[in-house]
């Protein structure tokens, strides 16, 4: 998933690990995109490696304060990591239902048509079911076993599964109707986040018994 979204980000503009770094933290949350250093290089010589990118000096104007001498090291998309990227956009199997997957494949929905999209968003509604009924089995079976706290976090995550399912249930019909979103990134209704791969997780409840 991290080659899909560095190359997806250089499809837009040629950069420098520093900005790439902070842009994959921009396009795809701080959780997801807590991507060090040492992870990001050498998936970025693999791709070097396989013509997918490449990379030239900048303008020393152009690097930024306080980074090291690989800030002097501008990224490119090639023709090939282009072909590649849209491989990659195409993609809608299992691996693209799980949260990772998902979430990168989301944050690159405005280029990916509508057919894949709602093939990912079902398989992402089915995944996200069968979670869901797996915890609805836990708190049935385990329930009175499970001390209090680690109750409410069963229940914490069977809120949140239910709020996403809910959330895609609504971006699966904004997609068979047509509807576009309102603003770019946003969908008509508030109920998920836009560009991130799941809705916003309520807190636990405290009044329940």
């Amino acid at each position: 998933m991290l080659d899909m979204a560095i190359l997806g980000l250089l499809q837009e503009n040629p950069m420098h690990g520093y900005e790439l770094r902070k842009e994959l933290a921009t396009k795809l949350g701080t959780i997801r995109a807590a991507i060090s250093y040492g992870t990001l290089y050498p998936t970025l010589k693999r791709l070097q490696t396989a013509g997918w990118i490449t990379e030239s000096e900048s303008d020393p104007s152009m690097i930024p304060p306080m980074t090291s001498k690989r800030g002097r090291v501008v990224y490119k998309i090639t023709a090939e990591g282009k072909e590649r990227f849209a491989d990659l956009l195409a993609q809608a199997g299992p691996e693209t239902y799980d949260d990772a997957g998902f979430g990168v494949h989301f944050a690159f929905f405005a280029r990916t048509d509508q057919d894949t999209r709602l093939r990912i968003l079902e398989g992402r509604r089915r995944r996200i079911e069968e979670r869901r009924e797996g915890l609805r089995d836990v708190l049935s079976r385990a329930g009175e076993r499970l001390d209090a706290y680690t109750l409410e976090l069963q229940r914490h995550g069977l809120d949140a599964c239910e709020r996403e399912v809910r959330w895609l249930e609504e971006l699966i019909t904004n997609e068979r109707s047509g509807r576009a979103p309102a603003t770019p990134g946003t969908f008509d209704t508030p109920s998920g986040p836009a560009g991130d791969a799941s809705p916003e997780i309520p807190r636990p409840h405290q009044d329940r018994p």
